[in-house]
């Protein structure tokens, strides 16, 4: 068996049980994983469903441009239906959008039109403003506006619903999404409702979007709205795709734990997915005591984890924000400024001179040494060799093994820093650091008291 074409696969994803990272919850939580459709995120079904409507009453012809304000993921979705289709896209995005989004719909043959975020939606340089613009501006083009395009609820209606009913055998009890455009989280749960209206639809939401207080008191107030990190869900405008009458409760999560948990789930789940899937499960987890042993929970995950690398799994970045802990605790913290690079050796049989080489060309004072089957037999520092150099001018010539002293003491990655600073010494300048996967890194003397200093 075969697919014609690429969307085709669009649809029928996993439902996967989550297990450390809810262990502290009484029931069982499933985790609907939709990075499996071809565009890595739940936003190929809406995606494919507004192009083939728009098809069918005349709004998107022939050879025409598809124009969209995107996050990134539904654009994606748009992009490789139109390739298939035939149609030409131009997207506009907001800065605060990971470079890896943009990069991916540039690659789909997509033109990225770049908007600040921190403007009103009505102000003329925001990604709605344009996107709608240059929708009436361009020949023959169709603005999709996802946010109040009724095909983007109605393809989860058609699709994801009646996947996680028969997936979960009628037996949810609670749905349980990210809230952007509002399409996934009503489309699926007025299909749900119909078949079980006491199912719950979990919606959340970020500090910084509108969407909780709107829900609980019918205010739309400006005062909620501020700049926020967390990407794809929460708003500053109340899309018509937004059905407050089909979500039961608003859950909003912070950035930080939205991004913590997203790196969590990758950790403790072998799960790569998106800052909502991580402030979904923190939501739930927030909401603990709202659920007993017999409730069976669904979360959505909307996307992949490939399109936040720069981001939520980058350290430094993550530092920069606060949202890590900068002070390093572990042999493996010490060392993860040059972790990716290899570490320098020399072997027992090499002549001392190459060793003297290694270190002036790398500005180092200490090498560990090898045997021919790359185990760990001793070292050399610069102090030592200059002792001995002193007494023997051709100390060059002899081999490694004649002048090395015993090989730096092995630690695993997650040593404490206060065991490391027990063994590296005015004797002793240096530890081996061994990872779980075997691979070795020096951790030095210096590399101690900067960590310790910073």
């Amino acid at each position: 068996m075969y697919y014609n074409d690429i969307l085709e696969t669009i649809g029928n994803t996993p439902l996967v049980k989550l297990n450390k990272t809810v262990a502290a919850l009484p029931c069982i939580v499933l985790a609907k994983i939709e990075t499996t459709n071809p565009g890595n995120s739940v936003k190929d079904r809406m995606a494919l469903k507004m192009i083939e409507d728009a098809e069918a009453d005349g709004r998107l012809k022939p050879g025409g441009t598809i124009v969209e304000g995107t996050s990134g993921n539904t654009g994606m979705g748009l992009a490789i239906a139109a390739v298939v289709k035939g149609y030409k896209c131009i997207f506009v995005t907001t800065d605060k959008q990971s470079k890896e989004k943009v990069d991916a719909l540039k690659a789909v043959g997509s033109e990225v039109i770049v908007c600040p975020t921190d403007v009103d939606p009505e102000d003329a340089r925001s990604y709605y403003s344009v996107s709608k613009r240059l929708g009436s501006e361009i020949p023959n083009a169709w603005y999709v506006n996802q946010y109040d395009n009724p095909s983007n609820a109605i393809a989860h209606y058609e699709s994801t619903g009646p996947e996680i009913w028969e997936q979960t055998e009628g037996k949810i009890t609670h749905f349980v999404s990210g809230v952007g455009t509002g399409g996934t989280i009503s489309g699926v749960g007025k299909y749900l409702k119909e078949k079980n209206p006491d199912i719950q639809c979990w919606g959340i939401d970020t500090y910084g979007s509108i969407f909780k207080k709107y829900h609980e008191t019918g205010e739309f107030d400006e005062g909620e709205i501020y700049p926020y990190i967390t990407e794809g869900i929460g708003e500053d405008i109340l899309p018509k795709n937004v059905n407050f009458d089909i979500i039961d409760h608003f859950e909003k999560v912070t950035d930080k734990d939205g991004l913590l948990w997203q790196r969590k789930l990758a950790k403790e789940e072998g799960i790569l997915v998106g800052n909502s899937a991580g402030s979904a499960v923190k939501g739930i987890l927030q909401c603990a005591d709202k659920l007993k042993p017999t409730d069976v929970v669904v979360v959505l995950f909307h996307d992949h984890a490939t399109r936040y690398m720069g981001k939520a799994f980058n350290d430094e970045w993550m530092k920069e924000r606060g949202f890590l802990d900068s002070t390093p605790k572990t042999a493996e913290d010490i060392i993860s400024s040059h972790s990716h690079l290899p570490t320098l050796t020399v072997l027992e049989t090499d002549h001392v001179k190459v060793a003297f080489d290694l270190m002036e060309k790398h500005d180092i004072s200490q090498l560990p040494v090898i045997n021919k089957e790359g185990d760990f037999i001793g070292s050399i520092n610069d102090n030592n060799l200059l002792s001995q150099l002193l007494k023997n001018p051709s100390l060059g010539e002899q081999k490694v093994i004649e002048v090395m002293q015993e090989s730096f003491p092995m630690i695993d990655a997650s040593t404490t820093i206060d065991r490391v600073s027990t063994l590296i010494n005015k004797d002793n300048p240096a530890v081996l650091v061994k990872e779980l996967s075997g691979t070795v890194h020096i951790l030095t003397k210096c590399d101690l008291i900067v960590a310790l200093s910073s």
